[in-house]
């Protein structure tokens, strides 16, 4: 892999929003070997991104692009910013020489098309979609790249997004919105999970800290699990029911004919929908 390798202080990467996730990148891509001379983030919060990552030279962060002395040229372009600010961003980007650049995004619902709209059609451009475990380097982010991106660009591309988890590809941008329903979201399933869970222990008796920590921890516990064994998912559910048992009673209901399977297919379409309604 090629690590970074075409980034340079004389060709930076330019980070346009450092937020969560995008601080997230940041620091895993410092940590991963990336100079700090070489990277310039540009965040209208510049006071916090300095708290954030006080060893990042000051000079290379930026409440603005307009601030950068000369006109810059990156080799990579890093749109961390919220989807409803995107088109201030593709504004601001007319003081750069990008001609060269790769365009990596993170943001929801912006399309490949959009940026060429703005970028040209020459633009070298990656869509991306992470989660937001990627904030504790768990995340899982699967990426799209148009024609004009090169191998090694991609490569560098995937170093970049590993930074903050697990990397996927697709070869047909109409996947992400899929990608966007189930992994993009779904964290928030799985956060709901916990609390419908907690709420079902408060309903049989249980003081609601304690239901509340049964149903974290055992989410948690269950992740760690998953992630660790080479068994599928249905094993490990098999491994935990015995037969007549006390989860075999409570999975008569949650895999019925109205239970989770079907309640989650109408969640993860309804998802998908809308983050199709989005890109159009």
């Amino acid at each position: 892999m090629p690590k970074f390798s075409l980034i340079r202080p004389e060709q930076p990467l330019l980070l346009l929003g450092c937020g969560k996730m995008g601080g997230a990148m940041l620091q895993g891509w410092l940590k991963g070997g990336l100079s700090g001379d070489a990277v310039i983030v540009a965040d209208p919060n510049r006071a916090g991104v300095l708290d954030m990552l006080p060893k990042l030279n000051t000079k290379n962060i930026v409440a603005d692009i307009a601030d950068l002395p000369g006109r810059l040229a990156p080799s990579f372009i890093i749109l961390a910013v919220k989807p409803q600010f995107m088109d201030q961003a593709m504004a601001s980007l007319k003081s750069l020489d990008y001609a060269d650049s790769v365009f990596l995004s993170i943001a929801a619902g912006k399309t490949v098309g959009y940026f060429e709209r703005h970028l040209g059609q020459a633009a070298a451009i990656v869509r991306a979609m992470p989660n937001t475990p990627a904030s504790i380097g768990k995340g899982i982010t699967v990426g799209y790249p148009n024609k004009n991106v090169s191998d090694y660009q991609k490569d560098i591309c995937h170093d970049l997004l590993s930074a903050v988890g697990n990397v996927e590809w697709v070869e047909e941008e109409k996947l992400i919105d899929a990608v966007t329903a189930v992994s993009g979201s779904g964290p928030a399933y799985v956060f709901s999970m916990v609390e419908a869970l907690a709420g079902a222990g408060e309903q049989i008796g249980l003081p609601p800290e304690l239901a509340n920590k049964l149903a974290r921890q055992t989410i948690c516990g269950s992740g760690a699990l998953l992630e660790q064994s080479d068994e599928a998912a249905s094993q490990l559910r098999m491994n935990v029911t015995s037969p007549n048992g006390t989860t075999e009673a409570g999975l008569n209901i949650l895999m019925g004919e109205k239970g989770l399977g079907k309640l989650m297919g109408e969640t993860v379409r309804a998802a998908h929908q809308k983050s199709k309604d989005l890109a159009d």
